[in-house]
């Protein structure tokens, strides 16, 4: 009798973060051949062009001024990672009051279901008392690392009393370089106007979906020049440097 294991959709990853780290900014895929693949997620676009929100099937960039609009299908996309999401498991959240409490509140959730060596896509919509964000605008480069494009172009903004939705996604320690260890999350408004990469939120109320996912499909970049990226050199500090520093 072969034994039936529960059903968990895949994670659909593009590139890797290493390699977005050292500079390898160029298209791999379209908005459209990303939204065949998933719902919901977080990236960015070709050149560093400001910050992907993937909600409900629609594909949207935070300017540097925090500002959304809703992405073209053609749109290169040079690194992601989304899912469909199903939303296996649901709860309520009481008021957070800050990042870090929020990951530990996640940590502990995704704990329960024996999942920390696991990835995970979980989306809270909520409202946010504050949201504290990033985005940039892009620069037409190679091999110039993600830190020096974002000194150059990123900008930081403040939201308060806004509703909206947070994407969180989840990466295990060992699959750090693939993507960042832990949390990562990005914030777009009810009104789908304003949102960006977050390093802090404060929410007054909230609900959550969670998956665990247990499949990941990867889509490398094509071109000879992603061989010539030393991606085992990225360091664990450029990689805080770009997700959680202003």
């Amino acid at each position: 009798m072969i034994e039936q294991y529960p059903y968990f959709e895949k994670m659909y990853q593009v590139s890797t973060l290493n390699a977005l780290l050292l500079g390898y900014t160029r298209k791999v895929v379209s908005v459209q051949e990303l939204l065949e693949n998933g719902d919901t997620g977080l990236g960015t676009f070709e050149n560093v062009d400001g910050e992907m929100i993937l909600v409900d099937g629609h594909c949207y960039r935070a300017a540097d001024n925090g500002t959304v609009t809703e992405m073209p299908l053609e749109k290169g996309v040079p690194f992601a990672s989304v899912s469909f999401l199903k939303g296996n498991r649901k709860f309520k959240l009481d008021p957070v009051e800050n990042i870090d409490a929020l990951k530990s509140l996640l940590n502990l959730k995704i704990e329960e279901g024996f999942g920390l060596n696991s990835m995970h896509m979980v989306r809270i919509d909520g409202f946010f008392e504050m949201v504290d964000a990033r985005s940039e605008n892009g620069l037409k480069s190679q091999h110039v690392e993600l830190k020096d494009i974002l000194n150059l172009n990123q900008k930081s903004f403040t939201f308060t009393n806004v509703p909206g939705t947070l994407v969180c996604l989840y990466y295990p320690d060992y699959m750090a370089g693939i993507n960042a260890a832990g949390w990562h999350f990005h914030f777009v408004s009810e009104d789908r106007s304003k949102g960006g990469h977050v390093f802090n939120a404060v929410l007054k109320k909230g609900t959550a979906i969670l998956d665990k996912i247990s499949k990941i499909e990867m889509q490398l970049p094509w071109e000879a020049s992603f061989d010539t990226y030393a991606l085992t050199s990225v360091s664990q500090k450029d990689v805080k440097k770009v997700e959680q520093e202003k």
